[in-house]
């Protein structure tokens, strides 16, 4: 009887966390917010025409893609097509996605050690809060998770003995890279080596599968780029990439770049005279990065567990069989490359991306714990307990005003469990062992669902965190005040236009012609334009205002036809990092083609001590309406 009861409650319980998991995602989504305004925008976009929707554009012009492939947008795309353009609509594809993670997870882990460790890892997977802020935006990582999870059951199956399961692996990877590029192969040397230790039969078989799997990642992950440089007709300008190629974006700006910071493309400019990299954003790289004060909050909780566990698995060689050896290579290897990679990146680089690493952690971590309860019940348990309880402390430690009574509640805890299991005098003193390893984490997702809006630089924890130092773009003028980092975000993302902006906008539309306006200013900017208006308004320069598009060559060609009037720009040079040679040739273009409109026209207010056909224009905070 005890045992049809327990196999009936282990029934529910994956139901019950997908659901628990479908509330922290979703709670407060249809407030109005929007998530990153830039992919809001985009998507937008992209429901006004096939091209558009096809290559990702960011406007509705079809002038700028978004700067990566737009894998990820196009079930929101889809969304918005079904329910209209709402930010729930935007955001639901990602709570799909990301309950889909979670239970697919369970399905993985389920075939590699087993029911019980299958439901913790999806519990730990679920509380990560990390995964809990991603999941409540519309940032490209949940489904980036998805595909990888998905690759990661395929090669199981594969191990088990199904090999045209490592075709599917490899395509979900392909799928991986088209919507988050490079950073989707991370684990494939993981996989690789988790196939040729988790399976059978003579060598040269097995390196045939991986190259036939190869040819497969090949064609899945590359099928769009070949298509976007080839495609025969109009098509938007890449963006952030050099030469406006799909090829040069992969394996510039958004691949190779994000290492070595070397190769930014036009996408977003790296200041280095000021000693500041996009990668502050994540604190400086090296091996402490994914415990510094940014990025240790997001996922680091069990990092210290799952490190420990994988030291006692490779001391004591308590792998297994083959099958379950597979297992440790693919999780174990997925873990460390990945944040090896994230740690060491000198590129642009945000603590949001560790999300990658969650089902990883959740994987290593509840396997561990398993492990250890069978095998070094008062040794290494108990060591893995008072560590990882240790570290939740110095994590809520570093903000006690934010649930700072967490780290008490999990030293008291731990000490508690510790006793039983050294005493051994209960078979719940696993479970009594999980609420100081998991109690800080669900505190901080619950926190996380409160939130209105995930916001570009989505984190979970405190509202607001270390200042990393200036940042990049034209808002950062050295020795002035400088923009803070917000961890969690908040409001609507900038998604709503001033009333200066719509009384500009109101006066472009009715005095324009087929383009109302475009925005000399970066894409956070024009975001606002697109998502609040119908009317068609383009960006100038991509995401970061430094791409080659529109060139001025194409300016030329708008104003000669009459398809553009009126520019948005800024009014005086400022201080701050250098402009692109691309930036500076639009700037002198407006300077001489274009005229500043008297804001009275529109019923504006002027800038303090401004006149009309003041000073040169600025790049960034648009604020001026010029007449072309």
């Amino acid at each position: 009887m005890i045992t049809a009861v327990h196999r009936k409650t282990r029934s529910w319980a994956l139901p019950l966390i997908c659901l628990g998991a479908a509330v922290l995602y979703a709670w407060k989504i249809g407030d109005g917010q929007f998530g990153n305004t830039y992919y809001s925008a985009a998507v937008k976009s992209m429901t006004g025409g096939f091209t558009n929707f096809l290559f990702g554009s960011f406007d509705p012009y079809g002038v700028v893609t978004v700067d990566k492939p737009p894998m990820a947008l196009w079930p929101q795309a889809f969304s918005v097509l079904i329910f209209g353009y709402h930010g729930w609509a935007l955001l639901l594809p990602q709570v799909l996605e990301g309950v889909a993670a979670v239970f697919l997870l369970h399905r993985t882990v389920r075939l590699w050690a087993g029911e019980n460790v299958a439901l913790l890892a999806a519990v730990i997977l679920a509380l990560t809060p990390v995964t809990v802020i991603i999941d409540r935006g519309n940032n490209p990582d949940p489904l980036l998770v998805l595909f990888l999870v998905a690759a990661a059951y395929a090669l199981t199956r594969a191990v088990e003995g199904h090999r045209k399961w490592l075709w599917w692996c490899a395509f979900f990877v392909g799928c991986g890279f088209l919507t988050k590029m490079l950073q989707a192969w991370i684990i494939v040397p993981a996989l690789v080596a988790a196939y040729l230790a988790g399976t059978s039969g003579p060598l040269r078989r097995r390196l045939l599968d991986v190259l036939g799997a190869g040819l497969v990642l090949v064609g899945s992950s590359f099928w769009w780029i070949a298509l976007y440089d080839w495609w025969p007709g109009a098509k938007p300008y890449m963006g952030g990439s050099g030469d406006g190629s799909a090829w040069d974006l992969v394996f510039g700006y958004n691949g190779f770049g994000r290492l070595s910071g070397n190769g930014e493309g036009g996408g977003m400019m790296i200041m280095r005279s000021g000693q500041q990299t996009m990668s502050s954003f994540g604190g400086d790289p090296g091996p402490g990065r994914m415990f510094n004060d940014l990025v240790g909050g997001q996922i680091s909780w069990l990092l210290p567990l799952s490190l420990l566990v994988l030291a006692v698995v490779v001391v004591t060689r308590s792998w297994g069989d083959a099958r379950s050896r597979a297992g440790w290579v693919l999780w174990g290897g997925w873990l460390l490359v990945t944040a090896a990679v994230f740690s060491f990146a000198g590129g642009i680089w945000h603590p949001y991306y560790t999300t990658a690493m969650a089902p990883a952690v959740a994987a290593v971590s509840a396997a561990g714990l398993a492990l250890l309860w069978r095998h070094h019940r008062r040794t290494a348990l108990p060591a893995a307990i008072a560590l990882s309880a240790a570290w939740a402390f110095v994590l809520a430690s570093r903000d006690t005003s934010f649930h700072g009574w967490t780290r008490w509640a999990v030293l008291g805890t731990a000490a508690a469990a510790i006793a039983v299991l050294l005493a051994g005098r209960s078979r719940w003193a696993l479970a009594a062992g999980l609420v100081p390893l998991l109690l800080t984490p669900a505190v901080w997702s619950y926190a996380a669902a409160q939130s209105t809006s995930s916001g570009t630089l989505p984190a979970a924890g405190p509202a607001t965190g270390p200042t990393p130092g200036p940042m990049p773009g034209p808002a950062a003028a050295p020795g002035g005040p400088q923009p803070r980092m917000v961890l969690g975000g908040g409001g609507d993302g900038g998604a709503k236009l001033s009333d200066e902006q719509q009384r500009i906008l109101g006066y472009a539309r009715e005095n324009g012609t087929e383009i109302a306006l475009a925005v000399n200013s970066e894409a956070g900017t024009v975001a606002s334009f697109i998502i609040g208006s119908d009317a068609t308004v383009i960006g100038m320069g991509g995401f970061g205002g430094r791409d080659d598009t529109p060139s001025v060559a194409q300016l030329d060609r708008w104003l000669a036809e009459g398809k553009l009037r009126f520019v948005l720009s800024g009014r005086a040079a400022a201080a701050g990092p250098p402009r692109s040679p691309v930036q500076e040739e639009r700037r002198r273009w407006i300077e001489q083609h274009c005229t500043v409109v008297d804001p009275s026209a529109y019923g504006g207010r002027a800038a303090p001590g401004a006149r009309p056909g003041d000073g040169p224009v600025r790049l960034g905070g648009a604020d001026t309406l010029y007449r072309c």
